[in-house]
């Protein structure tokens, strides 16, 4: 089974279009065709940036619905405990936390629509960086 991390943006874009290749990504995690890794740091961000306002807004939902929303994708993440820390190795503090919880939790891919953000290092450490839209064609859904 393929080990994912998703960083925040896959997980705004879920919220946000229901539809997308993003969403269909946690629909898998929930049909367990697909473990999702994450961090404490990475789920606090999940939920710190899914309950900002204009995210809400965007994905016609109730705050309620908002945080509901991030728990249940919460629930569907296996957790990591990061052991070392690689910092630094990335421009961008936040996208540290998602190479951290995908290198300690052994994960086959990071997923995110910002690619060039986390250049060739993932690389160094076994991890391919995916759009969302290709890791859905190797799955096949």
């Amino acid at each position: 089974m393929l080990r994912l991390v998703l960083d925040t943006d896959i997980i705004v874009a879920a919220m946000r279009s229901p539809e997308g290749a993003s969403s269909a990504l946690l629909k898998a995690a929930a049909n367990k065709q697909v473990l999702l890794l994450a961090s404490v740091t990475l789920a606090i961000e999940y939920q710190a940036v899914c309950t900002r306002a204009e995210h809400i807004l965007v994905a016609g939902l109730k705050a309620s619905e908002a945080w509901e929303f991030v728990q249940t994708v919460i629930s569907l993440v296996e957790p990591v405990t990061t052991h070392f820390l690689w910092r630094p190795q990335l421009n961008d503090p936040n996208d540290e936390m998602v190479l951290e919880a995908a290198v300690n939790g052994g994960a086959n891919a990071l997923i995110t629509f910002n690619k060039r953000h986390f250049g060739t290092i993932p690389s160094n450490f076994g991890i391919e960086t995916l759009a969302p839209a290709e890791i859905m064609r190797r799955i096949k859904l």
